[in-house]
């Protein structure tokens, strides 16, 4: 069981506080009272908006009063136990990584004194929990960046970065949806639209979900984008256990999590595989020397605890500079 705070937000909302810390438990917390209050609604209710570490509850005033509101809050929600675990929505993000795609992969392969090809593959090695969506519509705010890859935001924002880049800011990674100034480092884009108006349901993701990258090709970027223009290019969405980062551990364990980076990054969209002109697919040997990277990295600390990646902030400014992008 997990308690909360309850603090006013304006005349017509209040604010669920589990604490300060981001975390996956935090978020399953937020996740269950959300699920709870949708299930059993109370009347006068709004909208409910789930954000890294609170829910708020907007209402009306004229329907239900402060007293009754926090008093139904309490009563629906006692007894709260974080959903964590267990089978999750996993939506597939096919990503051209690097080039023109991906002007700032060097930068932050350098900052973390590796090669591209390990950079993407840790990037696109596991799957990433969806803590909120902010900033811009369809913008998913993820946690578990691995923290070999947590990069500086760039010195001067630039003032246009366009729909469907994939980027790392601080100790975060996301999609930018539409066009927008930003000042995160871009590593790859995307050629499908997390956010569409015209679309039965605008937004490709939830809060709660989890996302996979899948790295493709340039050719298969430009397939999918004709496909996605068309309307007939439909992400893979898939139900299963969310794969998270290892920062060290054995060499078994490390193997483990190489392969199901291989797998992820084989169950990408149904489109022909580009040839590099010697016979193999593009990106495969990226692949193999990441995956290769990786097996020895764990090596080097089978001794080592295995530590999960969540990025964590305790410092209220910490919170505040985590929606900065």
């Amino acid at each position: 069981m997990a308690g909360f705070n309850i603090t006013v937000a304006g005349d017509s909302a209040i604010n669920l506080e589990f604490g300060n810390v981001i975390s996956e438990k935090t978020n399953g917390l937020i996740r269950a009272a959300a699920q709870t209050l949708e299930a059993d609604p109370i009347n006068g209710v709004i909208e409910l908006v789930p954000t890294f570490c609170s829910l708020m509850v907007v209402y009306n005033p004229c329907e239900i009063g402060y007293n009754e509101l926090t008093s139904q809050v309490r009563g629906k929600l006692r007894g709260l136990v974080a959903t964590t675990g267990g089978i999750h929505r996993v939506v597939k993000i096919p990503v051209c990584y690097g080039g023109d795609f991906g002007p700032d992969l060097s930068d932050v392969a350098e900052h973390a004194g590796m090669s591209a090809e390990e950079v993407i593959a840790i990037h696109s090695g596991h799957d990433y929990l969806i803590d909120m969506l902010g900033f811009l519509p369809g913008f998913a705010y993820l946690g578990g960046l691995d923290e070999r890859l947590h990069t500086p935001r760039l010195a001067t924002p630039r003032t246009r970065i366009e729909p469907g880049a994939v980027g790392i800011g601080g100790a975060q990674t996301g999609i930018y949806p539409l066009a927008s100034p930003g000042g995160w480092r871009i590593i790859g884009r995307t050629p499908v639209r997390p956010y569409d108006p015209d679309r039965e349901s605008p937004i490709l993701y939830a809060a709660g979900d989890y996302l996979r990258f899948v790295p493709i090709t340039p050719q298969e970027f430009s397939l999918i984008e004709t496909q996605v223009e068309a309307g007939t290019y439909e992400c893979e969405i898939v139900k299963g256990r969310a794969t998270t980062p290892i920062q060290a551990g054995t060499a078994g364990e490390r193997s483990e999590g190489c392969a199901a980076s291989e797998r992820s990054s084989t169950a990408g969209p149904a489109v022909p595989q580009a040839d590099d002109g010697n016979g193999q697919a593009a990106g495969s040997a990226a692949w193999s020397k990441g995956c290769e990277a990786s097996e020895r990295n764990a090596s080097e600390h089978a001794a080592a605890p295995q530590v999960i990646a969540v990025p964590q902030a305790s410092q209220e400014e910490e919170d505040e500079d985590a929606l900065w992008v």
